[in-house]
């Protein structure tokens, strides 16, 4: 009942849309009922029978007799084919009158449907770019995009199934119910049994839906996993002549899902089968105990024609109520794997009234500094004590797996700190507004990150406000200005996947041209020239010298050459500063930042 319970909850913002659609199908269930006693005319009329109800009854509450009076009135004072006519006519203006509210009931189901799913989207991506980088670490991007799609459309199926299943069966159950107990108590003790049995025996084959379908939405979030892994890294893939171990990779994971998928489907297009079948057996039986009772007079024939008509209109809801219960139960499952991303918390937040910081004025002290990944017992940083002052230009070097890139990747908070803590001009960084800190810092990575978009939007990615002419001028000092005029349009070319209609350096120097667009107090160079060639490094080391102008500068390399011009080098090892101090200083010490460097000009 919970996973009901969510699912109606998302219609609180959609309120006029469903009760507008709740309105239709009570309408529209007023007057499938209202069809059922028509029968009863229709029949006297075929039968040439003389209607009881002659005199109108004195009871303003008994809706049935005064139909019944009303239609006797009509057969009585027209002949046979007029009454006929008139009878059919009215039958057609019911059934007309119902298909329209049936519609009706769609059309302003409609936009609650779509608006739901949207905030549901709209809410999961606010969640994804909420969290922190710790979440991606453990996650696969297929599995996440999957919730944000294949998991969205099973919650959109269940959102129409509740609504028909909630507001419209019961109704036209419950009035065709109360017709046939105010025809023959008797007989409707059957369709309580047939309700009864539905339920049981629905019931229990759809126990291990939900499972099913949850583990199902897991398998398809795994193949697209494999999916966009085995595509991102097409080269790789095909430069090691992998693909039959990528296909067998996937061939294992769509198999299972085809299984798990086969198995929910077997148990749910049972529900509609079994259904009629429960149906037609108890139709039987009152076709032979009710056609006793009108041998012995006890049930007058077209009266019995309406309540066995009235018996079908029960069971068309109770088909669409057990499907309706198997959709949900999927719905609901993909709802849980939805809700278990809304579930998660963030722990890296703002405080309230945090410090705003629009520049840095003095130093960033890191102060027994320890770190750890989440769910990891490794310390990738052990201790660490360093400050970075103003205006001075350090450079972390290293072994891979130092930790030089975790260190840097602590100062705007991209993860929290387990021990110790990282000062901002005294400040704790905890204490300062979360956007703040992150505007203090431009980042230039080893991998240039960009976006399928055109160039412009690139260079001004989270900056929208910024001009043409400061875009351009960006530009011209991380030297990509002629590279783009060169393009066929200039800054409005897309760059494709990642960037991948530009080299290397055209992309790195973008990336450059967006950090020195943001104008960022501090700018962080992580391995920013280790994958280009010599010439593509030399022109990316000139736009880097450019932007490290009046800026304090963090710089990670491998390459010790690139970096003897650093007024403070750091040399790391297994999470931990062994030297530190200038090119000169660390050229006299027998240490590791001579060993390194020696082995670099082997």
């Amino acid at each position: 009942m919970k996973g009901i319970k969510d699912l109606i909850g998302y219609f609180a913002h959609y309120k006029s849309h469903v009760i507008a659609a709740i309105g239709a199908n009570i309408l529209m269930a007023v007057f499938a009922v209202f069809s059922i006693p028509l029968i009863i005319p229709f029949f006297q009329i075929l039968f040439q029978k003389t209607p009881k109800v002659l005199e109108e009854p004195s009871s303003s509450t008994d809706v049935m007799a005064y139909i019944e009076y009303y239609f006797s009135d009509i057969i009585n004072s027209l002949d046979r084919k007029e009454a006929l006519l008139y009878i059919c006519l009215f039958f057609l203006v019911v059934f007309l009158l119902k298909n329209v509210f049936r519609y009706l009931a769609l059309f302003f189901l409609a936009p609650a449907r779509n608006g739901i799913i949207r905030d549901i989207r709209s809410q999961l991506m606010s969640k994804y770019m909420e969290l922190p980088l710790s979440f991606y670490s453990n996650e696969k991007r297929g599995d996440l995009i999957s919730r944000m799609s294949s998991d969205v459309q099973e919650v959109e199926a269940s959102i129409l199934n509740v609504v028909e299943a909630i507001f419209k069966a019961p109704l036209i159950i419950i009035g065709s119910l109360l017709f046939m107990i105010y025809v023959s108590p008797q007989l409707t003790t059957f369709v309580f049994v047939l309700l009864l049995i539905t339920v049981v025996i629905i019931g229990g084959i759809s126990k291990s839906l939900k499972k099913q379908s949850h583990a199902a939405q897991s398998k398809l979030g795994e193949m697209i996993s494999v999916t966009e892994e085995s595509i991102g890294n097409i080269r790789t893939v095909k430069g090691f002549n992998a693909e039959k171990t990528q296909l067998n990779k996937f061939g294992k994971v769509n198999d299972s899902y085809m299984r798990t998928l086969t198995r929910i489907i077997w148990r749910r297009d049972l529900s509609s089968p079994l259904s009629e079948f429960l149906g037609i057996t108890v139709v039987t039986v009152l076709l032979y105990y009710g056609s006793t009772l009108v041998f012995s007079d006890r049930l007058e024939p077209e009266t019995f024609f309406a309540f066995i008509f009235a018996f079908y209109q029960v069971i068309e809801p109770s088909k669409l109520f057990s499907s309706a219960y198997y959709n949900i139960q999927k719905g609901t499952a993909a709802l849980e794997r939805i809700q278990s991303i809304y579930d998660l918390q963030n722990i890296i937040l703002s405080e309230k009234n945090g410090v705003i910081k629009d520049e840095l004025t003095e130093k960033i002290e890191i102060k027994d500094l320890t770190f750890s990944f989440p769910n990891s017992d490794i310390k990738v940083l052990d201790d660490v004590n360093l400050t970075i002052h103003k205006g001075k230009h350090y450079a972390l070097v290293g072994a891979s797996g130092s930790g030089k890139t975790t260190l840097v990747n602590l100062l705007p908070r991209f993860y929290e700190i387990n021990q110790g803590d990282i000062l901002v001009d005294h400040i704790p960084i905890k204490s300062i507004d979360l956007k703040s800190l992150r505007n203090l810092y431009g980042i230039v990575s080893q991998e240039p990150t960009l976006f399928h978009d055109t160039i412009s939007n690139n260079i001004c990615f989270g900056m929208e406000d910024k001009s043409e002419d400061e875009i351009i001028q960006a530009a011209k000092v991380a030297n990509a200005h002629d590279f783009i005029m060169e393009l066929d349009y200039g800054y409005d070319t897309i760059v494709g996947d990642k960037g991948s209609k530009l080299s290397g350096g055209q992309r790195q120097r973008i990336t450059i041209a967006r950090a020195i667009l943001k104008d960022p107090d501090i700018l962080i160079l992580d391995e920013a020239t280790s994958a280009l060639d010599a010439e593509s490094e030399a022109l990316v080391q000139q736009a880097l010298e450019k932007a490290m102008k009046n800026r304090t500068v963090i710089t990670i390399a491998h390459k010790f050459s690139t970096i003897q011009n650093a007024d403070l080098i750091v040399v790391m090892k297994e999470g931990r500063i062994l030297q530190s101090g200038s090119h000169e200083d660390l050229m006299q010490s027998d240490g590791e930042y001579l060993k390194n460097l020696e082995l670099q000009r082997l």
